[in-house]
């Protein structure tokens, strides 16, 4: 009678998309790039527990790595869980459901992508937003709808997970990738954007001449200036003057990554010097390429449903459902 029992559960198994079995590593970080473990980082054990993590509970098995530098906790958690508190961690309240349906489905296909490129690391994503945010907290009843409906949904291209970038808010045109890392996707393009009544229509950031010349380690700055602009408006290059130097000119996201992506929101500014300091107005928030999380927001307003706005902004990606576990 038992090896009835096993050979029937073998076979549900075998015939049923098993995603509670999917999991995901989750290194808990800010995800800068200055706060990952190093390649020789040894793990110094597993367990079943809670760990509190920048004011957040995390549940789930928790491995501990240490090296030279410190201690970093990886949570391995179910993937569905995982998309849940994503969606929850990257969306506002009372989002329409077919917008959370679409950030439900670019966060698994991001994880998925994560994972399989990092199948080798003893983590595949960071919880910081490098990749994307991924916080622990009571989830709103209809972001579960929204991830339950689309369950183990993913976006693919020739068969395989795509690149699902993704930013807060972009003002007229996505961004090209080519502009921001330097390699095109063919699912990655500039799209239409309507985003509306955004937090981030316009903003302002003013940064001393000599913080900007500390981060980018060039002394005497005198004046900034555009120096060049990509097809959808945002800013490529920027010129800086600095006393008894040749101008010198550097890319706009480099800029960014230097300042902080938090502090200076996006590339889509407008730059004079006053003062003694650098004064950005710009529009929109993040690198601006692939969905716009409250342009998807504006179209699910207007009665499209998730699959038509993941259509639009990454055109030629096929929705397919997983059908494996770890």
């Amino acid at each position: 009678m038992k090896a009835i029992i096993s050979a029937c559960l073998l076979l549900i198994v075998l015939v049923t998309p098993v995603m509670a079995e999917e999991s995901i590593r989750v290194l808990m970080s800010q995800g800068t790039g200055v706060d990952l473990p190093s390649g020789d980082a040894g793990s110094l054990g597993k367990v079943n527990g809670e760990v509190i993590f920048n004011g957040h509970l995390y549940k789930g098995r928790l491995e501990v790595l240490s090296d030279r530098h410190g201690l970093y906790i990886i949570n391995n958690i179910p993937l569905e869980r995982y998309v849940e508190e994503v969606v929850a961690s990257e969306t506002g309240e009372n989002w329409e459901l077919e917008a959370l349906k679409a950030q439900a489905v670019i966060s698994r296909t991001y994880a998925i992508y994560k994972k399989e490129e990092n199948h080798a690391r003893p983590y595949h994503i960071t919880s910081g937003i490098m990749d994307q945010l991924y916080e622990e907290k009571i989830t709103d009843p209809l972001i579960s709808l929204a991830v339950e409906e689309t369950g183990g949904e993913i976006l693919t291209y020739n068969g395989r997970p795509i690149r699902a970038y993704y930013h807060a808010i972009c003002i007229g045109k996505t961004e090209v990738p080519e502009e921001v890392w330097g390699e095109g996707y063919p699912y990655l393009r500039s799209v239409d954007c309507n985003a509306r009544a955004t937090p981030y229509d316009s903003w302002q950031r003013r940064f001393s001449l000599q913080e900007i010349g500390g981060a980018i380690g060039l002394e005497g700055i005198e004046d900034i200036t555009i120096g060049s602009y990509t097809s959808t408006g945002r800013v490529r290059t920027i010129k800086i003057i600095a006393r008894g130097s040749s101008p010198y000119e550097m890319r706009a996201t480099e800029l960014r990554r230097l300042l902080g992506y938090r502090r200076l929101p996006s590339t889509h500014f407008s730059v004079k010097v006053e003062d003694g300091e650098a004064v950005f107005d710009g529009r929109g928030w993040g690198h601006g390429v692939g969905l716009c999380q409250w342009g998807a927001l504006e179209m699910a307003r207007q009665g499209k449903s998730y699959r038509e706005i993941l259509a639009h902004y990454y055109p030629g990606a096929v929705l397919t459902t997983l059908s494996g576990g770890d």
